[in-house]
């Protein structure tokens, strides 16, 4: 059975609509808290999810933590292991491979455009995106785009909204992993809750949600197409040397 290593920074940016799938085709996940747990190894594990976050790259002083999963996920890209990360999470990944990560000019929370780019042709995780999708955004940071990585979309308020390194390691800024009920969770979060305030009716939380009941089916469809692609990836290379 594929073993499945799922690093959570809070307890409400879980898998969500990824868990399904992955469970579907036989993953064993294994959910590790980083800010609570003791820090994982990679034993027997086959592959890496790495999720969202409020927390910033930039404040490891804050959060020792952020350091030993900076060295996970190095050893990880070192043993040629398949990894996807999710918002933070794509953050992280971008720091361990020396990619600088920063404050964005501007705050995505809620339902935002992201347009695919040229390196997402013949792509299989991005088979499925057209040219435009509106997908779900809560993230104020982001990062340069890595040596070597391929942008694989990008959007108005942020240039780097995918990227895959070699074939076999993706980062996503936005979320297709959310449902409807997440969001609301999210909303109701006390963490986002003070962020929106903070911005004193710039994001307007009722717009988004009018917003989701219009675009969350076919950012299901999208998220159910990015874990079934990361689930083949992981059964191909599960069987396959690591580095």
């Amino acid at each position: 059975m594929t073993q499945l290593l799922v690093i959570q920074h809070v307890p409400h940016e879980r898998l969500g609509s990824f868990e399904g799938c992955l469970t579907e085709a036989g993953c064993r996940l294994l959910t590790v808290a980083m800010a609570e747990a003791a820090p994982p190894t990679l034993n027997g594990i086959d592959g890496l999810i790495v999720m969202g976050g409020p927390q910033s790259v930039y404040d490891q002083d804050r959060h020792p933590w952020m350091a030993i999963e900076l060295a996970l996920l190095r050893e990880a890209l070192r043993k040629g292991l398949p990894i996807l990360g999710v918002c933070l999470g794509a953050q992280m990944l971008a720091a361990a491979l020396g990619a600088r990560v920063t404050k964005n000019p501007q705050k995505e929370i809620g339902w935002y455009p992201v347009m695919r780019e040229p390196g997402a042709d013949g792509d299989p995780l991005f088979e499925a995106f057209g040219s435009t999708e509106t997908v779900f955004q809560w993230h104020g940071d982001t990062c340069a785009l890595p040596k070597d990585a391929i942008r694989l979309a990008s959007s108005p308020l942020c240039m780097e909204q995918a990227f895959r390194y070699r074939d076999n390691v993706y980062g996503l800024q936005f979320h297709v992993e959310v449902t409807e009920p997440m969001i609301r969770a999210w909303m109701r979060t006390p963490v986002n809750r003070a962020e929106l305030d903070s911005l004193h009716g710039v994001i307007d939380p009722m717009a988004i949600r009018r917003q989701t009941q219009h675009h969350v089916g076919r950012l299901q469809q999208l998220s159910r197409h990015v874990a079934e692609t990361f689930c083949r990836l992981l059964t191909t290379l599960t069987d396959a040397p690591h580095g």
